[in-house]
């Protein structure tokens, strides 16, 4: 018998026959070159094993390796533990070698002394012995977290891993490949996937083999993150190897090829596969619908749906969905319905996703009939709405101002066990953001808290957009404050917003300040911002301001679009400074910047402003020219610029110009004009307006009937003149004066 043995069988004998004793241990390796003793003392008392921690820090490595397996053998799990700090990571890689035959003891060493054991630095060598370990014991979960464990070492390469878990192996040949397989999986579900790349590359360059299901789980992850070509490069690799694909495989390039756009590609990618014994399936038919359906080629979607039948496969609940999607998406609603009821008539169940897809659609058109049909047909056939129905039904009634229809959805989809989400809350406050309603918005938002709910940049966005729009700017501002100190970080919107509200409100100290925070967060202000501050400063009358933010914003290389031009050239002529706005209007042109309609009648209404109605009227013949085609406030402006300057027959040839041109004149375009004829004492020609307005249609009012009867009475027609007060009392209008 070993003398190990021996030697172990007397020590039990001594132990059982004393308390208390001392003893000369045994020869601890006869195999060694130089053989050796050690002393100790062995003090019995629960444990007749326990030995002196000081005994275990003076053992040679090789010496303790024996230790361990002795006490493993015996089950001595607490002796272990005056070991423990002597543990390093040869001594590891050593104790579980010797224990390949015995797993058990493996697996109690590593749970009982290095798991549970002092925080020693591992090497990769010592965590890769412990997951082969683990992975004959089946303990995948404990070998993946050490792979984890290995693979996000700081400084430790690919080729480190891999040779790490090959020199571990200690002859285990036959869970190479499971541990291979386990450490591909693991790079993928850590989302590591070019290093995933390149430790299978390793292994292949190595000679070693790794499972398909690996190899599908690596290409599966490279074409879910797009990378798409770097997964044919795995697949090329992985066919060179003789690895042997299967199904899984094809449907995940398809997928690949589909992703790529490479449609064309697909019949002859599946005929190669069909060549080797591998055929598509109904995954594959659903890839490629989808696909097709995503990229809105629906005649190509269902050449394929209907060519399923062939290979003896029906549509799934997943083909149709596809498809009702894929036309919703096209903007063919009623096909998409049509879809639906071909689907009921011959018995298949549509589920939350087909009635959701419609819905969404119908509440995108604002189709309220259409959209409560919908809802009304998914409760009918059983299938539970979720908070996707919810929220597209309350969204599009509260977008439209009807918040009494919107808050019974909400009411019913809470009767339904659903929590209202952030989502949801947010469209309710746009709601009554959008009817001036604030303090019931307020009240959402209070209901939103309490909820548990934490309000995001885009709820906060909504209340102050509606607060500004309101005018209700101190609100706003205390909004903000709360906004920042609870964390919600805000952006350029909320910037955006509250700079427009106190220019709106005339504050441009605070909105320049606003700017300026904005600034210094690294917020980049655009052009709608800078037109925000300019139109600002321009309404208020600070033109060198606003001329200052134009040069800023020059310098940012953030430049003036037409409506910046149309601002600034709007103020100049407000204030008179008329050849500044011809300035700006000359240099837009040269900049190639189409005028507006807007910036056009800024204009002309310069022009007439500055007592040059002939320059307006030319201008209007070059607007015209240059495709810009004048509205009624174009020819009132121009209109009025005549009447101003006496110049009547002027004014009278453009009403009959507005007219041909199909615009037909309000009843101020024909009171101004007949008001100047009445003033010069043309009361023929006035009376002749009035008759061409009853013509066109539209009734004379208190001011047409002023502006006729004081013209009679300026020129002593004082018949004429209470011919038309009298027909003014008849039409219920009441005179300025009694004459």
């Amino acid at each position: 018998m070993d003398l190990f043995l021996l030697n172990q069988k007397h020590t039990l004998t001594i132990l059982k026959t004393h308390k208390r004793y001392n003893f000369i241990t045994y020869l601890l390796n006869p195999a060694s070159k130089s053989s050796f003793r050690c002393l100790q003392t062995i003090e019995t008392s629960q444990n007749p094993y326990k030995e002196p921690f000081s005994s275990a820090t003076t053992l040679p490595d090789s010496l303790l390796v024996e230790k361990i397996i002795f006490n493993l053998k015996h089950g001595n799990v607490n002796s272990l533990l005056s070991y423990q700090l002597r543990l390093n990571p040869s001594v590891i890689v050593d104790v579980l070698c010797r224990c390949n035959a015995n797993l058990q003891l493996g697996q109690r060493f590593i749970d009982s002394s290095v798991l549970n054991g002092s925080n020693f630095k591992h090497s990769s060598v010592s965590l890769s012995a412990m997951v082969h370990v683990f992975v004959r014991s089946r303990r995948l979960s404990d070998a993946q977290a050490l792979i984890l464990r290995m693979i996000r070492r700081s400084g430790v390469s690919r080729v480190e891993v891999v040779e790490a878990l090959v020199s571990s192996m200690c002859g285990n040949c036959g869970t190479n490949n499971l541990v291979f397989d386990l450490l591909i999986r693991t790079y993928v579900q850590a989302r590591k996937l070019r290093e995933g790349t390149e430790a299978f590359r390793i292994l292949r360059s190595k000679g070693y083999l790794v499972s398909i299901n690996a190899c599908n789980s690596l290409l599966g992850g490279l074409v879910k993150i797009d990378w798409v070509e770097l997964a044919w490069e795995v697949h090329r690799e992985v066919v060179r190897s003789g690895i042997e694909l299967n199904v899984y495989t094809l449907n995940i390039m398809v997928n690949a090829l589909c992703k790529d756009g490479k449609f064309d590609d697909v019949k002859s990618f599946l005929s190669e596969m069909e060549g080797n014994g591998i055929y598509a399936d109904m995954v594959t038919y659903n890839t490629l619908i989808g696909a097709y359906c995503r990229e809105g080629l629906l005649e190509e979607a269902f050449e394929i749906m209907n060519s399923m039948a062939d290979k003896g496969l029906k549509p799934s609940l997943f083909t149709y969905n596809a498809i009702i999607n894929g036309l919703c998406k096209k903007g063919r609603y009623a096909r998409a319905k049509g879809i639906l009821i071909e689907m009921l008539n011959i018995g298949f169940s549509p589920d939350t996703t087909t009635y959701n897809t419609l819905l969404v659609e119908s509440c995108r058109r604002d189709n309220f009939s259409e959209a409560k049909e919908i809802f009304g047909e998914m409760l009918r056939q059983g299938v539970v709405p979720d908070l996707v129905s919810f929220s597209s039904l309350i969204a599009v009634f509260s977008r439209n101002r009807h918040l009494d229809q919107a808050l019974v959805y909400f009411r019913d989809m809470k009767k339904f066990g659903l929590v209202p989400d952030n989502v949801i809350y947010t469209v309710l406050m746009h709601g009554y953001c959008r009817n001036g309603n604030m303090l019931e918005a307020l009240k959402i938002r209070d209901e939103m808290l309490e909820q548990g709910c934490v309000l995001d940049v885009i709820a906060y966005n909504t209340i102050l957009n509606g607060l500004c729009k309101e005018k209700m700017l101190t609100d706003a501002d205390k909004l903000f404050d709360e906004m920042v100190e609870r964390g919600a970080l805000p952006d350029f919107y909320t910037f955006t917003t509250l700079i427009h509200g106190h220019c709106q409100d005339g504050n441009m100290t605070k909105a320049l300040s606003l700017f300026g925070t904005m600034t210094q967060r690294n917020i980049k202000p655009d052009i709608v911002a800078y037109n925000t501050l300019i139109d600002g400063f321009c309404k208020v009358g600070e033109m060198e301001k606003a001329s200052e933010l134009w040069d800023g914003m020059i310098s940012r290389r953030i430049f003036p679009n037409h409506i910046t031009y149309s601002i600034l050239i709007n103020a100049y002529c407000s204030v008179g400074h008329v050849s500044e706005a011809f300035r700006l209007w000359d240099v837009m042109i040269e900049k190639g910047i189409k005028p507006t309609l807007v910036t056009c009648n800024t204009i002309i209404k310069g022009y007439c402003r500055s007592g040059d109605s002939s320059k307006a009227d030319e201008f209007l013949g070059r607007m015209i020219a240059k495709g810009v085609a004048p509205d009624h406030i174009s020819y009132n402006t121009l209109i009025n610029g005549f009447v101003r300057e006496d110049n009547m027959d002027k004014a009278f040839l453009w009403i009959n110009k507005m007219e041909k041109e199909g615009l037909l004149p309000d009843i101020i375009t024909y009171n101004v004009v007949m008001n100047g004829f009445c003033r010069q004492g043309r009361m023929q020609e006035a009376e002749l307006v009035l008759r061409k307005m009853i013509e066109k249609g539209i009734n004379p009012d208190r001011s047409t009937y002023t502006a006729l009867i004081n013209g009679h009475v300026t020129q002593d027609n004082l018949n004429e003149a209470f011919r038309f007060h009298d027909e003014m009392l008849q039409r219920g209008f009441v005179p300025d004066d009694v004459f």
